[in-house]
């Protein structure tokens, strides 16, 4: 499995290989995989893409707006980690885009960019954004001549950075609320947060693997149920990683809203306590915690994957142990809707529950969203009851005791 998942992340492929070679201490592998990751901040003057702007006669101009010229705006760097070669490449490269009209507020983009530095091709989020203090000015005319922001983070590659493009986009919310107008911030808040761009948006995942190991299953779990957890950490960052690698692994953005809605409520009223995941001490300590064969099993995909020390294949495992609970969850549905109809489809259901690895949970996401449909009810019921058994029943014991119960309803 882990073969193909490295295989995901092309262009990541170097950077894994040379940590594999374990040349050098941890420490100086990490140092060395912070230096190649870069940032650049421009200020952008001109023309909104997102507003029209007025003529003389007070009609709106609404297609200077939407492609403007590279006439119609100036780029002036604020802050830069890049050589100066290769940052003039990045401005063509910006100004190129913003020619296009390829730019929209608060919503990034991924690209491949070939610029002067060792690295040579590297993958670049960039993103236009507008200062928290100008988005609330009442003036629209003073509005539309305020400078607007083009942050560009690069690193690794253009498949490795699209897998952190909703992280990148927060991040961005960041430097929206930290960046004023006048700018005097940005040696105290906005440069610090550029600065480590890489170790906040794209290691957290890492950083949590290496925290937890063989307990990560406990986390994997906590998401995949969507059960309650409450976090106690000596330090910040280490709470914000946990509740990130939760984010990131919650199948919320693979499942309905309001099945994820539901189960969530459904989880909180069975578990009237939430799982607490203690970091004060130098082991992690879980209280109330719960996991299954399918969690650990992905726990040691981790494992087998912090070998190679690469951030972006951590996410890209993670990635696919949500496709695979997705998979699952269809293919439960699926034969449910089979077992409807006849008891040795029911059967077949109730085996897949039992090998999948991950039955209960399953199980209980099912029901939450099956739970006005009478028929997949009573299959639900039938399966709850077997499930409770230790031991995978035979298709005859099975066979018998559906039987009588589907006929007494």
């Amino acid at each position: 499995m882990l073969p193909s998942l490295q295989e995901s992340v092309d262009g990541d492929d170097r950077e894994l290989e040379s940590s594999e070679e374990g040349s050098g201490l941890p420490e100086d592998r990490k140092s060395e995989r912070s230096s190649n990751s870069y940032y650049c901040l421009y200020g952008y003057q001109g023309c909104r893409l997102h507003q029209g702007v007025d003529s003389d006669d007070g009609s709106p101009n609404s297609t200077t707006a939407e492609t403007p010229s590279s006439d119609d705006f100036s780029l002036s760097l604020v802050d830069t980690n890049l050589p100066a070669e290769a940052e003039m490449e990045l401005r063509s490269f910006v100004a190129k885009h913003l020619a296009k009209g390829a730019f929209f507020e608060g919503m990034g983009n991924v690209a491949s960019v070939e610029l002067s530095i060792p690295e040579s091709r590297v993958g670049c989020y960039y993103c236009l954004f507008q200062p928290e203090k100008c988005t609330e000015m009442a003036n629209a005319e003073l509005s539309s001549c305020a400078l607007d922001y083009v942050i560009c983070f690069l690193g690794g590659s253009e498949k490795g950075l699209e897998l952190f493009r909703l992280e990148l986009d927060r991040y961005v919310q960041d430097l929206k609320i930290n960046l004023d107008l006048e700018q005097d911030n940005l040696e105290t808040c906005v440069k610090p947060l550029l600065a480590t761009w890489f170790e906040d948006s794209i290691c957290p995942i890492q950083r949590v693997v290496k925290l937890f190991q063989e307990k990560l299953s406990f986390v994997l779990h906590a998401a995949l149920s969507c059960t309650p957890v409450e976090v106690k950490a000596p330090d910040e960052r280490t709470k914000k990683d946990i509740n990130r690698f939760l984010r990131a692994a919650s199948l919320q953005d693979l499942v309905r809203e309001a099945t994820m809605t539901s189960l969530c409520v459904a989880m909180t009223e069975e578990r009237r306590t939430p799982v607490v995941i203690d970091c004060s001490e130098p082991q992690p300590q879980f209280h109330n915690a719960g996991s299954d064969k399918f969690c650990e099993y992905w726990m040691q995909a981790f494992l087998n994957g912090s070998e190679g020390g690469n951030p972006f294949l951590f996410r890209q495992i993670l990635e696919n142990f949500k496709l695979k609970a997705i998979q699952d969850i269809n293919n439960l549905k699926r034969f449910i809707r089979q077992a409807e109809m006849n008891h040795y489809a029911l059967f077949k259901c109730y085996l897949f529950l039992k090998n999948c690895g991950s039955g209960d949970v399953l199980l209980k996401i099912v029901k939450v969203e099956h739970g006005e449909m009478p028929e997949a009810k009573n299959v639900i019921n039938v399966l709850e009851e077997f499930m409770r058994e230790p031991e995978v029943i035979s298709f005859e014991v099975f066979h018998n005791w559906t039987k009588t119960a589907f006929s007494c309803q």
